[in-house]
């Protein structure tokens, strides 16, 4: 019988952007059909954004990416300007990521395996890859230390990935991390279904042991965070992989916005990457002209492309990369607006809400 040692042999690699210039593969395929010419159109759509000066790029993650292997696409956007916001789910940026910055792996897996037996030996498996639950355990107990350590007050998501990021900045075994890089550039991370992840377990230890006094998680305050940074953009963009909470949160930020009496534009330019059916009417898959009878994305500079995202992140990102445009482009530095203005109001108000 195999040992817990056998099952996790083999890491996940993650693939770089940057040695792979695949500029002249996705051009030719912008010149094809169906797919190829979505996903061409796609990348061009994002490579426009970093040209707009006046943009600000904010980019969405759902599903399981990092322990896929896309972990280091993002680490290179947010290091080369490419991205001035996340929204994630909780998974990606707890789970894969800041569990790798605590030195811990993702391992190639079976999806024919015994779960029972990877349940005994305490591994679980993401479709195709392994992760070690002792090790998920640990993430957990790191979460719960650092709320132990932090002021007793409500929380947005985003200030307390800023405290891990803070933390990895001290402590981190793998310095490729979205948490980490995100902190050194200023970049704001938000999850806001923080509770759904290693973050959670650690959360309701910490309030089970401090029950008179604890850290919390404001979600009301995460969306007025990201809905400031949508009122300080004169243009705005979305680079969307997955769809789910991540992907209406960014978009709400339009009606947020207007319902507090700002007079600013929907996203100017929107892409998507997902393998949802439209058909069935759900968020993940609604379509980004849908979006604009919402009032939250506008049309001509949108596009769709169904394709996992294994496939499809990294040839759009890599296109950007190589393309260079991000040369030009300076950090945004979202969070020190939202540090050192959190209660001020900002942007650009108009008479009275328009609805």
């Amino acid at each position: 019988m195999k040992s817990k040692s056998d099952f996790l042999a083999e890491e996940i690699a993650h693939i770089d952007i940057k040695q792979h210039n695949v500029v002249p593969l996705v051009e030719a395929m912008s010149i094809m059909a169906f797919s190829a010419r979505e996903l061409g159109r796609a990348a061009q759509i994002y490579d426009a954004m970093l040209r707009d000066r006046d943009c600000t790029i904010i980019l969405c993650l759902a599903g399981s990416l990092f322990s896929a292997g896309l972990k280091n696409v993002v680490v290179d956007l947010v290091r080369h300007n490419m991205v001035d916001a996340i929204v994630s789910t909780g998974a990606i940026i707890v789970d894969q990521d800041f569990f790798e910055g605590l030195g811990f792996k993702h391992y190639r897996g079976e999806i024919a395996a015994d779960d029972d037996q990877l349940r005994r030996l305490a591994i679980d498996r993401i479709y195709d890859t392994y992760i070690d639950e002792d090790q998920l355990r640990i993430c957990d107990s790191t979460c719960a230390e650092l709320a132990d350590r932090l002021e007793l007050r409500p929380y947005s998501s985003r200030e307390f990935v800023r405290e891990m990021g803070r933390h990895l900045q001290e402590n981190a075994k793998n310095r490729d991390s979205v948490v980490l890089a995100a902190f050194e550039k200023n970049v704001p991370i938000f999850v806001p279904a923080f509770s759904d992840c290693s973050a959670g377990f650690g959360l309701i230890h910490h309030q089970w042991h401090h029950p008179d006094g604890h850290v919390s998680i404001d979600s009301a305050k995460d969306f007025l965070e990201l809905t400031k940074i949508k009122i300080e953009s004169k243009v705005s963009g979305l680079l969307m992989i997955g769809g789910g909470v991540p992907k209406n949160f960014a978009q709400d930020t339009v009606v947020a916005a207007d319902y507090l009496g700002f007079d600013i534009g929907m996203h100017k330019y929107a892409v998507q990457l997902t393998v949802a059916d439209v058909r069935d009417g759900a968020l993940s898959s609604s379509t980004l002209k849908e979006a604009n009878s919402w009032g939250k994305v506008d049309q001509g500079a949108e596009q769709m492309v169904f394709i996992e995202a294994t496939i499809g992140f990294p040839l759009i990102a890599g296109y950007a990369w190589h393309k260079g445009a991000w040369k030009n482009r300076s950090a945004r530095e979202f969070s020190r607006m939202l540090d050192a203005r959190e209660s001020e109001p900002v942007g650009r108000r108009s008479a009275a809400p328009s609805k």
